[in-house]
């Protein structure tokens, strides 16, 4: 991916080395409310209208290692950091350079996000990602590395610990700088779906929900922040930003963090009505979909089958 020397975000608070809370309770399945209005409509290149869409469940972080608990009420995941540095993208160890990958890549996301809301007369509310080591507290409770990247829809912030990128490249087989562009794109996705009223009426619903009900729901709503990924994706190609392979390091990710890849892995054999983030075929599906199109409106994952 060609970040290097590009204009970052201000939306960046970088609180590593800074500590936190005690790990407590789960950052998720609270939102903070808000109309359902889904911009519809024209866009840059041919970025089209984002559609009416029925969400019902929470946001989560990208990579849940799934046991089959509510991921709604569970906080699951197993952490496991590298020190060691790759020739595909920079190392959580690299302070500085980390920072400036994340402000790039999260700027990228406002000029796609703002272009798509401006064209419907709206404004972005552009969400702050924050950068933090071991703990963190937030509007959805304390939270620790473990948890992975995750967005907290009380204080609309997209939460880090950029050593979950050598997890990602270490133990689950993802490298390269697109892959952790991936992570971020995906986690603004479940911006995108708070602010337009997805996640709200998850929390309206949620105490009607069964878990393999919410289960089903939280798989929907994944796939829709993976099509949205894809949708930056084909941004950034417009914008000249991608390199040979980065496209491939972004599929590999959502093949390596399938629900039933992660379970086979985990315990060598799947359980489909635990999943809460899709298959990994269906999440490379929905990613390309956003990818191929660049069209929000092609990423209703709440109708028919996924």
């Amino acid at each position: 991916m060609k970040w290097r020397g590009r204009q970052q975000s201000s939306n960046i608070d970088d609180r590593r080395g800074q500590g936190g809370g005690g790990f407590g309770g789960s950052p998720f399945g609270r939102s903070s409310g808000g109309g359902f209005r889904m911009p519809t409509g024209g866009g840059r290149g041919g970025r089209g209208g984002m559609g009416s869409l029925i969400g019902i469940i929470a946001v989560l972080g990208i990579i849940w290692l799934v046991t089959g608990q509510n991921p709604v009420d569970m906080l699951m995941g197993n952490a496991s950091t590298s020190s060691s540095s790759s020739a595909q993208a920079p190392a959580s160890g690299e302070p500085s350079e980390m920072r400036d990958f994340v402000g790039v890549v999260v700027k990228e996301t406002e000029d796609l996000w703002g272009e798509v809301f401006a064209a419907q007369n709206q404004d972005y509310p552009e969400p702050t990602v924050v950068l933090f080591t071991d703990q963190v507290n937030t509007a959805c409770g304390a939270a620790d590395s473990r948890t992975g990247p995750f967005y907290c829809p009380g204080d609309q912030k997209v939460y880090i610990d950029l050593s979950f990128y050598d997890q990602l490249r270490d133990q689950f087989g993802a490298p390269g700088d697109f892959a952790q562009a991936y992570v971020l794109a995906h986690e603004v996705g479940h911006h995108i779906q708070n602010i337009t009223g997805v996640l709200p009426e998850f929390n309206r619903r949620r105490a009607s929900l069964s878990q393999e009900e919410a289960n089903a729901y939280s798989v929907r709503v994944e796939l829709q922040a993976d099509c949205y990924a894809g949708v930056w994706a084909n941004y950034a190609g417009q914008e000249d930003l991608l390199d040979n392979g980065d496209i491939e390091e972004a599929l590999n990710a959502a093949n390596q963090i399938g629900d039933d890849t992660l379970q086979k892995r985990m315990q060598g054999y799947a359980v489909p009505k635990t999943f809460n983030h899709g298959t990994s075929a269906q999440r490379k599906t929905w990613f390309e979909r956003g990818y191929r199109s660049g069209n929000p409106g092609d990423c209703d994952t709440f109708s028919g089958n996924v």
